[in-house]
């Protein structure tokens, strides 16, 4: 296949096909050939590709996308730095540079007047890189050295890597192929980390001494389960290495005491089918958030000599209205993230006087989480708040006198006034009678006549509940006449652990007639128009758009579909592919027949048809680890074949990046810019 300059017609993918045979059932894959990276006819097709979309409509749009590119950009702040927060007798915070890509990862002692101390400069590390990411970090018990985890080809396989903090020099040990996971001995020099397996599953849980060749390191845990993640951490209190596996609907977790780093780790309580359970150390007593005989989740305690489950007593029990999703733990206080009609709150407890109370939030429509809470010994309660038109905003709220704090609230560059915004939380009725929310921002002005842009977004999947954030680069849509709204569609667990059972496995299909009848609730309310309404979504959310648009192509304009995961039968048919074996909670195993027939009745490639598309945008990375990029190849190339429209179809591959793009915070606005130039581009045609 060679390469044409200035392609003015759509690439036209060979036809090789390809024969499986599953439960008596023949499926033929005309396009399977596109599986393989090293192949020099794969990489053509997708410059091809590239070279389509550049011609035909990153060159038309050249100076919107700059446009909205330097309207993004000019919103952030060129230096900026986080909120610091103090572990250890030491102040830590990151800041950006002007005009840099990367953050410098910075420390000072927490007395004053003390200096800056570098411990990474992300900008320099990263010169010699297309894609830089550090992905964590963990100073040891005695300040003196630093050790980090690096991806510098974007496929999420960490290097470990360890720097002296008061020489600046860089150790020789050099650790590939982790997870990322850290976790300090009490002794300064042994580190526990967690390696991948071929299919980039972590599963192997090694011993590491400071100085000492990594080929001696020790297998301390084998997790032999291919439906289970290890990895390991160190306790909050600092008391303990904790080893943890994880399979979508099962835990389980192994202690050591942190002060004898070789010796035994031991069971906290055995594994069980569908039981899943947290742990978090509280003064001679654990914590256990779980769903042992409670649906939405409890909150049990156990002495730290007796964690099996037969003594786990209830301190919060379980509620038909109520998930509770997190524990954040201190010396004194424990604080419970519950979330009730779709919206999080805080509930914090004094262990003192055994006393609760909540946090009140005041907009109709919010999210908040957990910011920064490292230390154990403090009063501090570290949170962050936001919505659809509130940035970001840092508090700290002092557990013992209930006051408030404002650390940092984001600055958005040019002026910028969330009551020129509206937020609204509205109920679209399902075709099964439930009541699905959906949240929605627009400038002042936005009229209701059926008429206005709208871009509806969803996710839907693996419990993950999407939340109303403040994003500056949407203001370039809103002040531009468009709504922005998020479908919270069963699969997620915005309305509790019952939402997300009825939009998974057998279920599935309900995330997509969630999100269908939300956009025709949209219609009829008057929001929009279907030939106004775009849709997106990425990931697992982008196999959301492939099934809504086989099943209704005439409801949107526009669909982005973002790394979509669309091949879903021969992907979970593959157990060498990143991410199958675990995910046989959430999708089914379709090597079982029923699992296999539902699957193949919504996989967007398998059923691509004969019909009118609207027009699409497909993004993915060549490094792609998690949704690999010959998934959307493959569909974009049926879908040319199989569509009997001429509305546009473009499939843009980053031969630099993985699932995550961009590692740049400025570099991420290109992909944004061109996805909002996109929508642009069609309601000008």
């Amino acid at each position: 296949m060679q390469l044409q300059n200035h392609v003015k017609f759509p690439p036209k993918a060979k036809k090789t096909p390809k024969i499986f045979k599953e439960h008596g059932h023949v499926r033929t894959d005309n396009y399977y050939w596109l599986n393989d990276r090293e192949n020099p006819e794969v990489i053509a097709y997708l410059k091809e590709e590239n070279e389509y979309t550049e011609t035909v409509f990153n060159v038309p749009t050249k100076s919107l996308q700059k446009k909205l590119f330097d309207e993004m950009v000019g919103r952030i702040p060129q230096k900026d730095s986080s909120v610091p927060y103090t572990v250890n007798g030491y102040t830590y915070y990151t800041r950006y540079e002007r005009g840099k890509e990367y953050p410098v990862y910075c420390r000072k002692k927490a007395v004053n007047n003390a200096p800056e101390e570098i411990m990474l400069n992300g900008n320099k590390m990263a010169k010699d890189y297309h894609f830089f990411d550090i992905n964590n970090w963990d100073v040891s018990p005695d300040n003196k050295i630093i050790a980090y985890s690096l991806d510098t080809v974007s496929r999420r396989q960490y290097t470990l890597l360890f720097k002296n903090l008061e020489t600046g020099k860089t150790y020789s040990d050099k650790i590939p192929n982790t997870s990322g996971d850290i976790a300090w001995g009490n002794d300064n020099k042994t580190i526990f980390y967690s390696v991948k397996d071929t299919a980039l599953r972590p599963y192997k849980i090694f011993r590491h001494t400071l100085g000492e060749p990594v080929k001696n390191d020790r297998l301390i845990f084998h997790e032999k389960d291919a439906s289970f993640d290890a990895g390991v951490y160190k306790s909050k209190s600092e008391k303990f290495v904790v080893i943890s596996s994880e399979s979508t609907l099962s835990t389980e977790y192994r202690l050591l005491d942190a002060d004898n780093p070789g010796g035994k780790f031991n069971i906290f309580t055995p594994r069980m089918e569908k039981v899943e359970y947290e742990i978090a150390y509280q003064g001679g007593r654990f914590l256990i958030r779980t769903n042992y005989k409670a649906k939405n989740f409890r909150l049990m305690e156990t002495p730290l000599d007796k964690t099996g489950i037969e003594n786990w007593k209830e301190i919060i029990p379980d509620r038909e209205d109520v998930l509770l999703e997190e524990v954040e733990v201190f010396d004194k206080f424990f604080v419970v993230a519950e979330r009730k009609d779709g919206l999080l709150r805080f509930r914090i407890f004094n262990t003192k006087d055994d006393t609760d109370q909540y946090l009140q939030f005041d907009e109709p429509d919010y999210a908040v989480y957990f910011d920064d809470n490292y230390a154990y010994y403090t009063d501090i309660l570290r949170y962050g708040y936001t919505s659809l038109k509130t940035p970001n905003t840092i508090y700290d709220y002092n557990l013992n006198t209930g006051e408030r704090e404002l650390k940092k609230r984001q600055k958005v560059i040019g002026g910028y006034d969330p009551e020129a915004y509206v937020t609204e939380r509205i109920y679209a009725e399902a075709r099964d009678g439930v009541k699905v929310p959906i949240s929605i921002v627009y400038k002042k002005g936005f009229r209701k006549d059926g008429i206005q842009p709208l871009l509806l977004y969803a996710y839907g999947s693996y419990g993950y509940s999407m939340e109303s954030v403040f994003r500056s680069s949407r203001l370039s849509l809103l002040d531009r006449g468009f709504a922005f709204a998020i479908a919270h569609v069963r699969g997620g667990e915005e309305m509790g652990r019952r939402w997300y059972e009825e939009g998974k496995l057998l279920k599935k299909k309900n995330s997509f007639f969630d999100f269908i009848d939300c956009a025709n609730h949209l219609i009829a309310v008057k929001y929009t128009s279907p030939k106004r309404l775009f849709a997106m979504g990425g990931s697992a959310g982008g196999l959301l758009m492939g099934a809504v648009a086989n099943y209704t192509p005439g409801l949107f304009r526009g669909i982005i579909a973002a790394v979509p995961f669309v091949d879903v039968v021969t992907t979970m048919l593959d157990e060498d592919i990143p991410l199958t074996t675990e995910e046989y909670d959430e999708w089914g195993n379709p090597n079982k027949n029923k699992y296999y027939e539902y699957m193949l009745s919504y996989s967007p490639y398998d059923n691509v048809k004969e019909q009118d598309y609207p027009a699409i945008l497909v993004t993915t990375g060549l490094h792609d680890s998690q949704v690999q990029y010959w998934e959307p190849a493959k569909w974009v190339a049926k879908l040319r074949e199989m569509k009997t429209d001429n509305n546009l179809l473009l499939l843009w591959t980053n031969m630099d990046f993985g699932h995550g793009g961009a590692s740049g915070r400025f570099e991420q606005y290109k992909e944004i810019a061109m996805e909002d130039a996109f929508m642009l581009f069609l309601l000008d045609k």
